[in-house]
């Protein structure tokens, strides 16, 4: 297929899914190697951003998404309701960032972390479509395994995993001693 047409119909795809779709299927729909769309999608995306267009393509792990650029919001909620707003308080934030970086996880491996328990702060981020339910666990009881979602990349600017910021030492144990102050609250209530 020629350029012209493969990026026409990668676009059509694109806008229409409305998520991100894997380049594997894009190469797929449009009859070339993974290589050859890669570097398709990635003229678009140039393409995009030098044209100074209200679109542009993102990349998330091996997919990728076509979206509006976040200067244009101010243009879009004049027209379309404003999109509901997440509230994150420090419980739900904590309990996320057990989950991104201990992945995949049970509920009881991020009580044992956080020491209380985390039931309101799993349903808002499920809620919030920022984790979701990966499968189960092969042990007693089966219970539920979570990981993050592509809504979770998107939402804090990152395209894969490997973008999270690493933990130093030190952090590591100031959120353990917070955790530890928490459950000691709670006791004394």
């Amino acid at each position: 297929m020629e350029q012209t047409k493969a990026e026409a119909v990668l676009e059509a795809v694109l806008f229409t899914m409305g998520d991100s779709v894997e380049v594997k299927s894009l190469a797929d729909v449009i009859e070339e190697d993974v290589k050859v769309t890669r570097d398709i999608l990635k003229n678009m995306e140039e393409r995009y951003a030098q044209e100074d267009r209200g679109i542009a393509l993102v990349w998330l792990d091996d997919a990728v998404q076509l979206c509006t650029k976040a200067e244009m919001y101010e243009y879009l909620i004049k027209i379309a309701r404003a999109p509901r707003k997440m509230a994150l308080t420090d419980t739900v934030l904590e309990t996320l960032s057990i989950i991104a970086y201990k992945q995949p996880i049970t509920r009881a491996e991020i009580e044992r972390v956080r020491g209380v328990s985390c039931d309101h702060a799993i349903n808002k981020l499920l809620e919030y479509d920022l984790i979701t339910e990966l499968g189960r666990l092969n042990a007693p009881g089966r219970p539920l395994l979570f990981g993050t979602t592509e809504q979770f990349l998107r939402s804090f600017g990152v395209k894969s995993l490997e973008e999270l910021p690493e933990l130093n030492p030190v952090q590591v144990e100031e959120f353990k001693q917070q955790a530890e102050a928490e459950v000691q609250m709670q006791l004394d209530i």
